[in-house]
């Protein structure tokens, strides 16, 4: 991460909106949670595949401490030494790991599902932190021609051409910019540290910041709603939840099927080694396993209602965003215009110019000239605040269309 280790530098290093996702994408705790969270199901899909162990009973019978005639432990010992091994019926290995590599595909997904989050929320921080350092900037920019008037009119003052009450309006118009200055450092202070904790990080170093793009294009297109769709890792996840509750439905269905016991060993009695051999099984009479049966097929159910659901809200939200996205690119075409002479902001820059003008000729008093020049800034911060809600517009649609960020 050179921005980060750079700092300290005199000079502040660049940080673009890909280089923040891939810090994020590179280093953020949640997802190496999610990683551990992904070997883990790995480990059960392992676990899974291994067969029962067999298991060694070695005993002895007739014991007796006295008695006649006397006890012979060589003659009147029963010795049995015998090993039994569980055989799993109605293919239970099989559907255990079924069960465990769809588990291990769904902890897949969701880590998909986190990166994608990550990254979104972040390209989200990181227009928000743009937006509000060049409001920022912007403000400075105006005190500066502000403070021009102000030091006009404290000449004029001196020189006993202009009343002091002028001065005065001037000043307060200029310290209450200089609020606004105030207030917007902090919104840009608190906006760059929600960047780097959405990034993952613990340092919250100065860096500069690409400006908002100005252009209107969205950029993306709903050409396949169906294809959208299926592109979401949501949608993805919701499917893999579904299959993963069908296998376990068939496991529980075949943990109904008793297991067999093979039983193999070797017996002494009166002094003669004899072999013996048998099978155990449980009797499925009351224990059926009915009930998890019946809660694996309700599981499924859920899965399957819940997909539904998810489908159709998709569609709903690109529609929403599309939409969304259209609407603040009419909004910055029709207020703003197409470039920074145009639309209000280019009227707005007039007026205040022709005030100025008019005022230094005396053809209009103060209060119009700061009118003039308060409208002008508003405007421009609005343009600015409207562009970064346009961009966070986009984002919203082409996390909608399961555009990769």
């Amino acid at each position: 991460m050179p921005y980060l280790l750079a700092a300290g530098a005199t000079a502040q290093p660049l940080l673009t909106p890909q280089q923040a996702v891939e810090t994020a994408l590179r280093s953020h705790p949640l997802l190496s949670a999610a990683g551990a969270r992904t070997t883990a199901a790995g480990a059960f899909v392992m676990q899974s595949g291994l067969r029962p162990n067999p298991r060694l009973f070695i005993q002895t019978e007739n014991w007796r401490p006295y008695g006649t005639p006397g006890f012979s432990p060589n003659h009147d010992l029963d010795i049995y030494a015998f090993v039994t091994q569980p055989v799993e019926t109605a293919g239970k290995r099989e559907r255990r790991m079924e069960l465990a590599k769809a588990g291990l595909h769904r902890t897949e997904l969701e880590r998909e599902v986190i990166a994608r989050q990550i990254a979104l929320r972040v390209r989200q921080a990181y227009w928000n932190a743009a937006a509000a350092e060049k409001l920022h900037r912007l403000l400075i920019e105006n005190a500066g021609t502000l403070q021009q008037m102000v030091d006009y009119h404290a000449y004029r003052v001196s020189e006993g051409a202009m009343a002091e009450a002028d001065l005065v309006k001037v000043q307060i118009e200029r310290e209450r910019l200089d609020v606004s200055i105030h207030t917007a450092a902090l919104d840009a202070e608190r906006a760059r540290v929600a960047l780097f904790r959405e990034m993952g990080q613990t340092t919250y170093p100065a860096v500069t910041l690409v400006d908002l793009p100005e252009e209107t294009s969205a950029g993306v297109s709903v050409v396949d709603l169906a294809a959208a769709t299926a592109r979401r890792p949501e949608i993805q996840l919701a499917r893999q939840l579904v299959e993963q509750a069908r296998a376990n439905l068939t496991l529980q269905r075949a943990n109904a099927k008793p297991d067999v016991d093979l039983v193999t060993g070797y017996k002494r009695t009166a002094g003669f080694n004899t072999w013996l051999g048998g099978l155990q099984f449980n009797l499925p009479f009351s224990n059926r396993n009915q009930g998890s049966i019946a809660a694996a097929e309700a599981e499924m159910h859920a899965a399957e209602f819940e997909l539904a659901s998810l489908e159709a809200g998709v569609a709903a939200e690109v529609r929403t965003a599309e939409a969304d996205v259209r609407a603040r690119a009419d909004q910055l075409t029709r207020l703003f215009g197409a470039g920074a002479g145009t639309g209000l902001r280019g009227k707005a820059a007039a007026s205040s110019r022709i005030a100025l003008a008019a005022y230094q000729e005396g053809g209009t008093d103060l209060l119009r000239l700061l009118d003039a020049q308060r409208v002008q800034i508003d405007l421009q911060v609005l343009y600015y605040r409207t562009l970064a809600d346009y961009r966070q517009s986009v984002i919203a649609l082409e996390a909608a269309l399961g555009v990769n960020p």
